[in-house]
């Protein structure tokens, strides 16, 4: 894979490339459809064909991410990605269901589930604030000026070892959508 500078950082790799891309200004994706991260629960499918600029972070860390998507179509999502392998991983973001615009958090070890909290109609940016320390990670989120404080989440991870931690986004029955991630960093 091609080493890319994106947020104004060198060594990221796309997982599943998408339609279209551009590291211009933060990261602007187009999602090609049929794509997303799922493993077998309620669905029995496993789908690993979403997209994630990844880059491998080790130890504890917070990530910290402020997007906007064009999310149009059902089960539409852009957000973060924290990836130990195929079968132990977390998303969270947005998705867009129903017509309505959800945070969401899917936690994987070896099956999906998903949690997801309902928001009022979403006309600003969403900022993530995820922490791993140890085994432990926490996500938070803030809409608009909003600090992330609000706590979607606790989740067990995997520790030891690197993940792979990046922007994400996927459509799994649309026809694809863009998002725009303004602002992301990793502190160690």
């Amino acid at each position: 894979m091609n080493e890319i500078t994106a947020f104004g950082v060198p060594g990221w790799s796309w997982l599943n490339p998408p339609a279209e891309w551009s590291t211009v200004d933060g990261l602007t994706v187009t999602t090609k459809d049929d794509s997303d991260f799922w493993r077998t629960t309620h669905y029995d499918f496993v789908r690993d064909t979403g997209h994630a600029l990844l880059r491998p972070v080790r130890g504890d860390f917070e990530l910290r991410l402020s997007f906007t998507g064009d999310y149009a179509e059902q089960y539409d999502q852009a957000g973060a990605l924290l990836r130990v392998d195929e079968r132990n991983w977390i998303k969270t973001g947005i998705e867009f269901v129903d017509g309505e615009h959800f945070l969401s958090a899917v936690v994987t070890r070896d099956f999906s589930d998903w949690s997801v909290v309902a928001l009022a109609e979403l006309t600003e940016a969403v900022t993530l604030h995820v922490d791993r320390t140890g085994d432990a990670v926490t996500i938070r989120y803030g809409v608009g000026a909003a600090e992330p404080s609000t706590m979607l989440r606790l989740a067990y991870l995997p520790p030891g070892g690197d993940v792979l931690v990046g922007p994400m986004c996927a459509s799994p029955q649309g026809k694809g959508f863009t998002t725009r991630f303004h602002h992301f960093e990793v502190r160690t």
